[in-house]
């Protein structure tokens, strides 16, 4: 095991829904590091409070810590401008890998396929950080520009494209789940027993439009439905992901319900878009 190392994964609930996406970060044998959404920060807590009962493990809340995410082609270098010294500590990581330096937990991780550091500080020093990274020419974006950028990388958006209801399965996450190993685990025994019918996939609109979410997909194996779209800046088109019938391939061409007109859009694989270079 090396120490840093980060690890994406779902965290399940016995039906094999999913609770939340997370990313968890091993240290050392007694100290992992795990990043929930915000959003649903206090339910995962009690979540893992209720497994751990009657276990010799500590869960710590650090509300006292804030993060920022930097992200873009200049990214790092604008972090080891602000941060000095930071350079020689950080510059060796990969992605998904992270390093305490001195006050600072800084990781090569994000949400919006492009590189950067999503970097964890003392929430008391955020705002000073915060300001000198503008100081040394990095942009603010608002939320929706960070989804336009995640769906462009083919990123799920827990409460759209995933939920509790949804198993990682259907939800193109079967690659964070282990079902071949005898390692067992919340949600295996359902994931194993229910039948996979759907599938996420990408779409491209071929008409007029834009692709949003719940609008309903037809296609020749049933109905289907978006669960995340925009218009993609890098690609010029509407995108969307879908959970649609598991018969369905790509290439294949499916209508979608837009105000009452069914628009003709083509099923692919995604990410659409990574390091603002298309890829569809």
């Amino acid at each position: 095991k090396e120490p840093g190392k980060a690890l994406y994964s779902a965290m399940l609930n016995p039906q094999g829904g999913v609770i939340d996406d997370l990313i968890i970060y091993f240290m050392n044998e007694s100290w992992f590091r795990i990043v929930v959404n915000a959003g649903t920060a206090e339910k995962d807590v009690a979540w893992m409070r209720k497994q751990l009962e009657g276990a010799r493990v500590e869960l710590s809340v650090r509300n006292d810590l804030a993060m920022v995410a930097v992200q873009g082609a200049e990214a790092r270098s604008k972090v080891w401008q602000v941060i000095a010294g930071s350079e020689s500590a950080t510059s060796h990581l990969k992605p998904f890998q992270a390093v305490e330096y001195g006050p600072y937990f800084i990781a090569r991780t994000g949400y919006t396929g492009e590189d950067g550091f999503e970097v964890m500080l003392p929430a008391e020093n955020a705002e000073e950080f915060w300001n000198e990274l503008a100081a040394a020419g990095v942009s603010p974006i608002g939320l929706g520009a960070r989804d336009t950028l995640r769906l462009e990388a083919g990123m799920n958006l827990y409460g759209q494209d995933m939920d509790e209801s949804v198993s990682p399965l259907e939800a193109g996450l079967a690659w964070t789940v282990d079902l071949k190993s005898d390692r067992d685990f919340i949600g295996k025994s359902a994931l194993l027993e229910k039948p996979v019918k759907r599938r996420l996939a990408g779409l491209v609109l071929i008409d007029r439009g834009v692709l949003r979410a719940h609008q309903q997909v037809l296609t020749p194996h049933g109905e289907g439905e978006i669960t995340s779209g925009s218009f993609s800046p890098t690609l010029g088109k509407s995108i969307a992901l879908a959970r649609i019938p598991k018969e369905v391939v790509d290439g294949e061409q499916v209508q979608v319900v837009v105000r009452d007109k069914q628009l003709v859009a083509k099923v692919v694989k995604y990410p659409f878009a990574r390091n603002g270079k298309p890829l569809i």
